[in-house]
């Protein structure tokens, strides 16, 4: 379906929900790891959020967890209208606050309220699992079972091992997969496993903590929830940090059952393995493979998360095999070469040009294709006049000129409004770079002039967020 039919069927989905809110603007909000499509939708005072998943049966389970959660005042967003076709809904909007990212703008201790908040809440959502959640709804599966534990486990190996050469005998390490997935099975699993609990799938919105992207819940052990928040690869958390939460995690689920601290324990640093484990996968999938730089960027952190546990995890349950292959892999394996290097920046580059119509259009060379080119050609020409026609765009007494148009200013207003649209997405989309060219008849004076006054725009508003370079192609 093409990004018109989607606009076009949320605009009737909200008209459905509610005709008297007024659409003022519609625009995507970033992906990550899913193909669900996501969209806010503005009126003059109020924001929803409308969602599209092709796959009904995910949708499903999302509709009837929540619906649950809500009747048990867990804090998840609100459903306010389901599509007939089960693909479009809509739903709250909890803003774009996420704990990883008040986590990367403060410390772990003015973050420590909003995980202590948000570990209360997944112990109600585990706990209620054991009597109130439908876990017929569960998809793919309806519980983290020795089959769909080796699922994952092959998982990394297909899509982590393999992609970075690292040599194994597949014998021996099935072998070992079969031994692990037996003794995670072993551990207590009545309960609702959210399955990606992390500080992305944790939003703050007024205050308060919330829950999403639980519909790959499903019945299972509790520590691998803990296990997620934990280790979860960006979030970079030290050790003394994870002992914080873990004891925290641990003293308020004792209020409701009754635990072997040794045996939680044990169980805990087996479902932290696997949980590693999955996400390599998911970063070899998506990373290596899809090349999206989220993703890659995930890896040195978890490698490093690895090393952290194989020296203070306890691990009684055999499969030595498998650790002579994550040791290979930590030592020997050439996985640092997906990792981005320290000399290229992290930061999105917005490469700002000016071109002449008179050659071809320029191509964006950054590898993403696309870009924003505006043509000045509407605009006042000084180069046809004798005073101008030597100077450029940078000149101070073509820059007065240009100042004395309106119709200039009126011009770049628009394009300015765009660029700053697209930077704020493509900034919360971790994309690297956008390509912006402005193209008059001669590239040197109205092209030149647009280019220059657009960069400093994208300076003053953005400052370091962003890096900003600035080429005259004809100059």
């Amino acid at each position: 379906m093409s990004w018109e039919q989607h606009y076009s069927e949320v605009r009737r989905i909200v008209g459905e929900w509610n005709t008297d809110f007024n659409i003022k603007v519609i625009y995507p909000l970033p992906q990550s790891g899913s193909h669900r499509l996501y969209f806010r939708v503005k009126s003059d005072d109020k924001s929803v959020i409308v969602a599209y998943n092709a796959d009904v049966e995910e949708n499903n389970a999302f509709f009837g967890f929540t619906f649950t959660f809500l009747d048990e005042n867990i804090p998840v967003p609100e459903i306010y209208h389901i599509d007939k076709s089960r693909q479009y809904y809509v739903l709250q909007d909890l803003g774009d606050i996420t704990l990883f990212r008040y986590l990367a703008e403060n410390d772990f201790e003015a973050a420590l309220p909003y995980y202590k908040t948000a570990i209360d809440n997944v112990i109600k959502v585990q706990l209620i699992g054991k009597e109130k959640i439908d876990f017929s709804l569960a998809y793919p599966t309806h519980s983290f079972n020795k089959q769909a534990i080796l699922w994952d486990l092959n998982y990394f190996k297909y899509y982590f091992l393999k992609f970075i050469y690292v040599p194994f005998n597949e014998e021996k390490l099935e072998y070992a997969f079969n031994v692990f997935a037996d003794y995670l099975v072993s551990a207590p699993h009545q309960y609702f496993m959210y399955r990606d609990f992390q500080s992305r799938n944790i939003m703050i919105y007024d205050g308060k903590t919330y829950l999403i992207d639980y519909q790959g819940g499903r019945m299972g052990a509790v520590q691998y929830d803990l296990a997620s928040l934990l280790y979860d690869s960006k979030a970079n958390l030290s050790q003394d940090e994870r002992k914080i939460l873990y004891d925290y995690y641990v003293r308020k689920f004792s209020k409701y059952e009754k635990i072997d601290p040794k045996k939680f324990d044990e169980y805990f640093y087996a479902y932290a393995l696997v949980r590693l484990l999955q996400a390599f996968g998911a970063y070899g999938y998506r990373g290596v493979y899809e090349q999206k730089i989220h993703f890659l960027r995930s890896i040195p952190y978890a490698i490093r998360n690895l090393k952290q546990l194989l020296t203070v995890g306890r691990f009684n349950f055999g499969a030595t095999y498998l650790f002579d292959v994550l040791q290979k892999m930590i030592l020997e394996s050439s996985w640092d070469k997906y990792a981005v290097s320290d000399n290229e920046p992290e930061k999105l580059t917005v490469t700002i040009s000016s071109f002449s119509y008179k050659s071809k259009l320029p191509i964006d060379n950054s590898g993403n294709g696309g870009g924003f080119i505006f043509d000045c050609r509407s605009l006042p020409n000084p180069g046809r006049i004798d005073e101008f026609k030597d100077l450029t765009g940078q000149n101070d007494k073509v820059i007065d000129y240009f100042s004395t148009k309106p119709e200039v200013n009126d011009y770049l207003i628009h394009v300015f409004a765009l660029l700053e649209y697209s930077t704020n997405n493509y900034l919360h989309r971790d994309f690297m770079n956008l390509s912006v060219y402005f193209g008059c008849t001669g590239g040197q004076h109205r092209s030149v002039y647009c280019a220059e006054r657009t960069a400093e725009f994208l300076k003053n508003k953005f400052g370091d967020k962003i890096i900003v370079k600035l080429i005259h192609t004809l100059l």
